[in-house]
């Protein structure tokens, strides 16, 4: 069922993604782990196009909404460590046209800036237009005083660092990330896919809109409160979010760069991705970041009720933190439970990317098949268990599946 390879002592990860694919309804799938930058896991498959039954191969990429975050937030932290960002300063020092002097970089990337939706309606395929994504949001009013609270910048996240990104490197962000990262690294990372890569993409499945047990509230107020801010970020994204020609789907989506959930890979590239800062920040000789910015990464700076999202999360400077819900809302899919020093971001529909630095080990899972809640669902938390337990853990989040 699975291809790829698996060393012996990672043999519960092969067996819990089979079982994702005979008893959880995967239908195609890639999950990779590294120990020391090098691969210990690396499989793949089912199918990748199910209409056509197309096979899930080894290059096989897909769309992997949120989890493309992680890579926006790793451009940022690559140019402070060369000093050119400061996570303190102000946006307007990189960006002057922005309209707020009192939301940092920092705000940004710990989504504190309250700058979460958009207030006019968005034209069709607004979000393949970056200028008109930017100016837009450069007069964006806060939902809320910036740093007064904490909420998911969804989908404005992307631009709103990306922007950063362009402005202190004078490369788009796309450009910046197979520059600085995918092609020293020889990574299969895309922000702005090219056309001759697109028969590898495979098309995702949406999840059942069916607002039951495991739907999370997020998705719930979508579709029963038109003003709610989860509506207001889903439904006036010019497209995106809906299946259709403009939606994530679409040859035009998959050749813009949308830095908060456009980032096309597959598992062996994400985790890839994280493996240098498991490693200290440095692998094979490519330095990414230093001591500084892993701690950074690693260290929460915001916890709480998330104003967005609606449940519990904690954030780092641009990367989410093990997140445990099940004693506040046992029965929503909205907790993400990862060993104390990791560090990643989980994508809509349930893949994520990580690095555990006290286990140099990275973690990635992407597939097309999406899956209900906000945080992971049973089949990616369940490979993270099991990798967990092949790594000697015996306190894990099994329970919260059965």
């Amino acid at each position: 069922m699975s291809q790829g390879i698996c060393a012996p002592e990672f043999a519960r990860v092969r067996e819990e993604f089979e079982r994702n694919f005979a008893e959880r309804g995967e239908v195609g799938a890639s999950v990779c782990v590294t120990i020391d930058g090098e691969s210990v896991v690396d499989l793949w498959g089912g199918l990748a196009d199910q209409e056509r039954g197309t096979p899930w191969e080894r290059d096989t990429i897909s769309v992997t909404f949120s989890a493309s975050k992680g890579a926006t937030a790793l451009c940022l932290h690559v140019l402070a460590a060369r000093g050119q960002v400061d996570l303190h300063a102000p946006v307007t020092a990189y960006w002057p046209e922005f309209g707020r002097t009192d939301i940092t970089v920092g705000m940004v990337l710990s989504h504190q800036s309250g700058v979460t939706t958009i207030g006019e309606t968005l034209p069709d395929g607004a979000f393949f237009d970056w200028s008109l994504m930017t100016k837009t949001l450069a007069c964006q009013r806060p939902e809320w005083e910036p740093c007064s609270r904490h909420g998911y910048q969804a989908l404005t996240f992307g631009w709103l660092a990306g922007e950063l990104v362009r402005r202190v490197s004078g490369r788009s962000l796309g450009t910046f990330l197979r520059t600085e990262v995918a092609e020293p690294l020889g990574l299969d990372l895309w922000f702005g896919l090219p056309e001759r890569e697109e028969p590898r993409v495979a098309p995702m499945i949406f999840p059942s809109g069916d607002a039951g047990e495991d739907q999370a509230r997020f998705m719930i107020l979508i579709g029963t409160e038109p003003e709610s801010v989860p509506a207001r970020i889903f439904l006036n994204s010019g497209g995106y979010m809906l299946p259709g020609p403009l939606g994530f789907d679409s040859r035009a989506a998959h050749a813009a760069e949308i830095g908060a959930a456009g980032l096309i890979t597959n598992a062996r590239g994400l985790a890839g991705l994280y493996a240098p800062l498991a490693c200290g920040g440095e692998l094979n000789g490519i330095r990414l970041v230093g001591k500084r910015e892993l701690s950074r990464m690693r260290t929460t700076v915001v916890a709480g009720p998330d104003a967005t999202l609606l449940h519990h999360t904690r954030f780092s400077y641009g990367f989410m933190r093990s997140t445990d819900n099940r004693h506040r809302e046992p029965h929503l899919r909205d907790s993400m439970i990862l060993s104390p020093d990791a560090f990643g971001h989980p994508g809509f529909g349930g893949g994520i990317g990580f690095a555990s630095p006290a286990n140099r080990m990275s973690f990635a899972y992407t597939m097309n098949g999406m899956g209900p809640g906000t945080l992971l669902n049973p089949r990616g938390q369940r490979l993270v268990d099991a990798v967990y337990r092949s790594l000697g853990y015996t306190d894990d989040s099994a329970e919260v599946w059965q």
